[in-house]
């Protein structure tokens, strides 16, 4: 009798054991869609899609799973997330004057890029000092607005913003075009980051 009560009870409990948990079926996924079918197919665990930006969404839970990266699986009490998609860039604001060593002496260049950081030091607006000594035909006062990417500026220019602090001013120089750039960094970096996350109860 002993035997039987045994045998029935590890029938019972064998499908149990071999359930996955919540943690290694989200291992398997890697698409929105394959999540969305997870939710679909699991409606018992209450399981949701969640779209998360940085700066948008501020509860403790979302700062947190902004923090993750694409793939990051984890659980937080009896709740399981996935991130199952992150897109993240850095985008940058800053004025400039431009000097062309095409139609300048480097003696020229080296002499105008003194009198124009003394001047700003001395507390003359960059917009004028754009205004005056720019020599790239731009009518923005310098402004930039917010870059990202080598379309926009050339890598030496946007490497140099990334590596100052707002406030710095500072010189770029594209030595095979003969660029030269007067640069004041105005804002902070803007980060940009966009998550999906896949949520479920369960571990």
């Amino acid at each position: 009798m002993k035997n039987s009560v045994w045998v029935l009870l590890m029938l019972f409990a064998a499908p149990v054991f071999a359930q996955k948990t919540v943690t290694e079926d989200f291992q398997k996924i890697n698409t929105v869609p394959d999540a969305q079918k997870y939710v679909d197919a699991h409606p018992e665990l209450k399981p949701a899609i969640l779209k998360l930006s940085v700066g948008k969404d501020t509860s403790l839970i979302e700062k947190r799973l902004l923090r993750q990266k694409k793939g990051d699986v984890f659980s937080v009490g009896y709740v399981t997330y996935k991130v199952v998609e992150a897109t993240e860039s850095i985008q940058y604001r800053s004025q400039y004057i431009f000097l062309d060593g095409g139609s300048l002496t480097p003696s020229q260049v080296d002499s105008l890029k003194k009198i124009i950081v003394q001047k700003a030091n001395g507390g003359a607006s960059f917009d004028k000092l754009s205004d005056e000594y720019t020599m790239d035909g731009n009518t923005t006062k310098g402004d930039t607005d917010w870059f990202f990417g080598e379309l926009m500026f050339p890598k030496e220019f946007q490497d140099a913003v990334s590596k100052h602090a707002k406030g710095e001013i500072f010189f770029v120089d594209v030595t095979d075009k003969q660029w030269h750039y007067i640069i004041k960094k105005t804002y902070d970096d803007a980060v940009k980051k966009d998550i999906v996350v896949l949520r479920a109860n369960g571990r």
